[in-house]
């Protein structure tokens, strides 16, 4: 039997912004990697025990998805959301 996997998402503006506490070791490459300083630890636990991160607030992310690019356990997914006119 398969169990689901926990996922912590946000809606931002420009993206939704997820995060798989079991795959994250609180690491912190992605905090590193932000250009616009959007994450923040959280008080959420992660697979080692380490806290995930979390954004900051929903207009600082840019989508850039540059956090899921450098996790190097792939616990973030970024889903951008189509541009309305």
């Amino acid at each position: 039997m398969l169990k689901e996997m926990e996922v912590i998402s946000a809606s931002m503006e420009r993206a939704v912004f997820n995060i798989f506490p079991a795959y994250c070791k609180g690491c912190g490459l992605c905090t590193e990697k932000c250009p616009n300083n959007t994450l923040k630890w959280s008080d959420k636990l992660g697979a080692y025990g380490t806290p995930t991160v979390i954004p900051r607030d929903e207009d600082s992310c840019i989508a850039c998805m540059i956090c899921a690019m450098v996790c190097p356990d792939c616990a973030i997914v970024i889903e951008r959301k189509k541009r309305t006119k």
